[in-house]
């Protein structure tokens, strides 16, 4: 399996999204579950997941990634980042999205959250942590300056309830 580009995008339909995206690339979703799906082209390479979330907390683009092969693979990136300057943080052995993954973060100079990332199998999970931690799948958040205070604060982790908003 070769790298390929990750795009996670905030849709406020699944349904049809998924029928807009199948119509767009001629297939069908890989993966289909509660509020979320994915699909994973060889032709453009993309694996491309739709996350339903509620009106205010939609952003357009959720997160950013690249799927490598290796966890060698994930730690150079670490390493390129972090010599550069740049904050990383780790999340082994971590179940997100509905799969178990080996992975870092890390951010660009705007805010777009970039995910390196090893796929090693399925889960029936879409998080390991609790809700309230897992809201917005990853250590960075976004936010919305346009958004309901809940939402904001459900994605900053206070102690507003993630699922008044935000909710996966």
């Amino acid at each position: 399996m070769a790298s390929k580009v990750h795009v996670s995008l905030d849709v406020n339909n699944l349904e049809e999204s998924v029928r807009f995206y199948s119509t767009l690339f001629t297939t069908t979703p890989t993966k289909v579950k509660p509020g979320y799906a994915k699909f994973d082209l060889e032709n453009p390479a993309v694996n491309l997941t739709l996350e339903e979330h509620k009106p205010c907390c939609i952003t357009g683009v959720s997160h950013l990634g690249v799927r490598v092969e290796s966890i060698e693979e994930v730690l150079a990136a670490k390493t390129r980042l972090s010599e550069a300057g740049f904050t990383t943080e780790d999340e082994m052995n971590t179940t997100c999205c509905y799969a178990v993954q080996d992975k870092i973060w890390a951010q660009d100079p705007t805010g777009y959250r970039w995910e390196v990332y090893i796929f090693k199998q399925d889960s029936e999970q879409a998080f390991e942590t609790p809700k309230a931690e897992a809201v917005c799948c990853g250590p960075e958040t976004k936010t919305q300056a346009s958004a309901e205070p809940c939402c904001n604060a459900a994605a900053t982790k206070s102690e507003a309830p993630a699922e008044a908003c935000c909710a996966r």
